[in-house]
């Protein structure tokens, strides 16, 4: 960016200003921040003559500051003398030769002793626009704390507007008028700031000095050059207490002083309610802070002289700018009236966000733009000035103290220390109560393992042993089969013979009949003989038909015989149970016999009747064990015939399903029903609403594609409800499948799917493909095989009534 020098140029120079200004880059440290566009807003209009070379600097106490005011007040009044007739009142005079700049600059460095050098090589050159005495007065002066400080381009200022030789001169008048009144007031010593103060409040009080204007507007006659001219009671209040208590001249702090107690005590009716914090503000105002300052927490900096134009879109700008204090966002600050120009920037809550917020009001303070020189400055420019958010701050009654004290709270770095080494403490104070819970727990849990280990190991010499007397049954089992299939192959060619010899027997009797059909009569006697034989064969086949029916009574005896065996089964499973637990209780009885043979043994040494009753708890002991091995061998005999029965049971059910599902209709109580599988009656009345004509063809594609994705192993649209002590499943109805389907073909379809589901999942969940089986429709639900056996039953015996 193309940065101008501070002062305004003559018309003459400025094509040569123009000319010379180069493109200026600052370094990583300073981040180049936004500058003013070149139109103004109202509020920020430029001034109308050079920016007053004081308002830049601060000025030193102590007897250093003493010397330079007597230096600065002797160079004015050389300037005062030079300054033609009719220019401020000043006598013109012949500019003399200990006027010029070397002479002042040799004189300023016989009163200062040599400690502060004169005009280094890089002092930039006067303007076209001020004589050399001005220029040289004004350079020096801002180089006053004993180095050479030429105001440097800010980047946040615009090239200012040319102006009139004309406008120009006047502010030269402004500034010598400025300068001589600050001069004298230099002169007066901080012991007599009592007496003068004194003096102004009586001129104050008699109306020499008018500082109300009307009943709720007032005025600072010790300010005439300020723009703002028009305050409210609190706000001048506040301007003459901060004056008053800042390390101005002393002369400026006793006027100050002596308007803060003339609002006080003579025009307090003004005042009306204010907040109490404001009031204490008020009452005692702001000291310099030596051990402990107070800065506003969350760290806050303070932008001010900020064009409305900046704060658009959050400050995205200006937050770009600053983007090596690493700010967080940038809120720009709105009063009754609206825009303050006021803007105020948040920093991080930690210790690097705090080393951010000095960085940032160093570089402000470096490029004399922070807090002093802002309330220092008349004119502002369009210069962007900013610092650190303190107690004096948030304390305000403007918009910014209102937003700080609603936003922030007041402490300091050590109350921040304090409170971070608090939470510190308590952290490990919680971390070491985890550390021991936490070891106790891996306690007990190393204690649960081993007694977990002793048990697996104990398993796992059952289960050897169950492996090796399960391989011993198989293998006699596949020797039985593989005799009982031989045997069956054996009859299986017998009967296959037999039934060759008959169909050659029979064909030789076709070919007989053939030939006995042209015979005669008697041949034809002989072919009604052969008739009758055939009747007697008809009989002997209802004869025959007659024995079926017989076997089919075998049948139903034995189904009977087969349900017996089952209950024979299930009280062999109950007595099962019963001698588990007989023998758990010898387990229990034998672990308590070795407790008690374990304490009789440490009581060897008391006598005869110890040892008496040691061998007697070892004798039933000896019996206990006894005992549970014959129940462990009992116990081992009942689950292979309890396992051999299940497996007959689930033979003789399937071949009972197969059987039935010829026998059984749709309608009877007990029915055959495959479980899973998809009702197409939903789906049809679903598809004739739908697709009107091709219902059915579109009904059956639906149906056999949702059978499909039945089977999807990939599918699950369950999801887990703990309801009390047991968890079930349950139809998730979020389902991105289920819900879509829902959406689409209704709430019966819906019901259809998820019922098919649910049987899946619970009759066949690791195959999901549809399985048989018994079903009661009467009551809706499964049926048992004794039930199966009874319905049969009832249905033979109708058969045979009807007969």
């Amino acid at each position: 960016m193309h940065l101008v020098p501070a002062a305004p140029p003559s018309a003459g120079s400025a094509s040569r200003v123009a000319a010379t200004s180069t493109a200026i880059s600052l370094p990583r440290a300073h981040p180049p921040l936004l500058s003013h566009p070149g139109t103004t807003r109202p509020g920020h209009a430029l001034p109308p003559g050079p920016t007053s070379p004081e308002k830049h600097v601060r000025r030193p106490a102590g007897a250093g500051a003493g010397r330079a005011e007597q230096n600065k007040i002797t160079i004015h009044k050389s300037v005062a003398r030079n300054k033609p007739k009719g220019q401020g009142g000043q006598r013109q005079r012949k500019p003399s030769s200990s006027s010029s700049p070397l002479s002042l600059s040799r004189d300023l460095k016989r009163r200062r002793g040599g400690r502060r050098g004169g005009a280094r090589s890089g002092d930039p050159s006067p303007p076209a626009a001020l004589d050399g005495s001005a220029w040289y007065i004004a350079h020096r002066r801002r180089g006053s704390s004993g180095r050479h400080h030429p105001r440097p381009p800010h980047p946040l200022r615009c090239a200012p507007s040319r102006r009139s030789d004309q406008s120009m001169a006047h502010g030269r008048q402004t500034w010598s008028a400025m300068e001589c009144s600050s001069d004298e007031s230099s002169e007066l010593s901080e012991t007599d700031i009592d007496d003068y103060a004194e003096k102004s409040y009586l001129d104050l009080k008699s109306g020499k000095l008018v500082a109300r204007l009307a009943s709720d507007r007032f005025r600072c006659p010790f300010c005439p050059g300020k723009k703002k001219q028009d305050y409210r009671y609190n706000e001048l209040l506040q301007h003459a207490v901060g004056v008053g208590a800042s390390n101005r001249a002393a002369k400026v702090k006793a006027n100050h002083q002596a308007l803060a107690k003339l609002l006080k005590e003579d025009h307090a009716d003004a005042a009306g309610t204010l907040p109490s914090r404001q009031a204490l503000a008020l009452s005692n105002p702001p000291k310099p802070v030596k051990d402990q300052e107070v800065f506003v927490w969350p760290w806050m900096g303070i932008l001010t002289n900020v064009p409305v134009e900046q704060t658009q879109g959050g400050g995205a700008i200006l937050m770009k700018q600053l983007a090596d204090f690493k700010p967080l966002r940038y809120t720009a600050v709105y009063g009754s009236n609206g825009y303050t120009g006021y803007g105020i920037v948040l920093f991080t809550k930690d210790w690097i966000g705090f080393k951010n917020a000095l960085a940032f009001q160093n570089f402000f303070k470096s490029q004399r733009l922070g807090k002093m020189d802002w309330k220092e400055t008349k004119r502002h420019g369009k210069y962007v000035f900013g610092w650190l958010a303190k107690e004096e701050d948030y304390k305000s009654d403007d918009p910014v103290g209102v937003f700080l004290s609603a936003n922030g709270d007041l402490k300091t770095v050590s109350d921040l220390e304090q409170e971070m080494s608090s939470k510190t403490d308590n952290l490990i104070a919680n971390l070491a109560q985890q550390i021991t819970a936490k070891s106790k727990y891996l306690q007990e849990l190393e204690c649960k393992c081993n007694q977990m280990n002793l048990s697996l190991q104990k398993a796992m010499e059952e289960r050897d042993l169950l492996h090796k007397r399960y391989n011993e049954e198989m293998r006699n089992m596949e020797s039985a089969t593989r005799e009982h299939t031989q045997r069956v192959f054996q009859e299986t060619d017998k009967l296959r013979k037999q039934l060759v010899e008959k169909e050659s027997y029979i064909q030789r009797r076709s070919r007989q009949l053939n030939e006995l059909v042209a015979q005669t009569d008697m041949e034809r006697r002989k072919l009604e003989e052969e008739r009758e034989k055939n009747a007697d064969e008809n009989d002997s086949l209802n004869l025959a038909r007659i024995e079926q029916q017989k076997a089919d009574e075998c049948a139903l005896k034995l189904l009977e015989k087969h349900k017996k065996e089952k209950e024979a089964a299930f009280n062999k499973i109950l007595q099962l149970e019963r001698q588990v637990d007989e023998k758990q209780k010898l387990e229990l009885d034998i672990e308590q016999l070795k407790g008690k043979l374990e304490v009789v043994k440490h009581m060897e040494g008391e006598g005869v009747d110890v040892k008496k009753r040691s061998e007697e708890l070892t004798a039933e002991l000896n019996e206990r064990i006894e005992e549970m091995e014959d129940l462990e061998a009992l116990n081992q005999t009942l689950v292979i015939k309890e396992r051999m029965t299940n497996d007959e049971i689930q033979d003789a059910k399937k071949e009972l399903i197969t059987g039935l599902s010829e026998l059984l209709g749709p309608r009877s109580n007990i029915r055959i029903k495959r479980m899973g599988e998809l009702d197409e009656k939903p789906f049809l009345l679903a598809c004739k609403q739908r697709y009107g004509d091709n219902a059915e063809m579109e009904a059956v594609k639906l149906c056999s594609l949702w059978q499909e994705d039945l089977k999807d192993p990939n599918w699950y649209p369950f999801k887990i409800v703990i309801t009390g002590p047991t968890a079930e499943q349950v139809i998730n109805d979020e389902d991105e499948k289920l819900v879509s389907l829902k959406e689409q073909l209704g709430e019966d379809v819906y019901k259809a799917v998820t019922t098919a589901l649910l049987e899946i999942n619970e009759y066949n969940a690791s195959g999901s493909y549809v399985v048989s089986e018994l079903w009661n429709n009467k009551e809706n639900r499964k049926a048992s095989i004794t039930e199966a056996i009874q319905h049969v039953l009832k249905q033979w015996k109708a058969q045979k009534r009807r007969r």
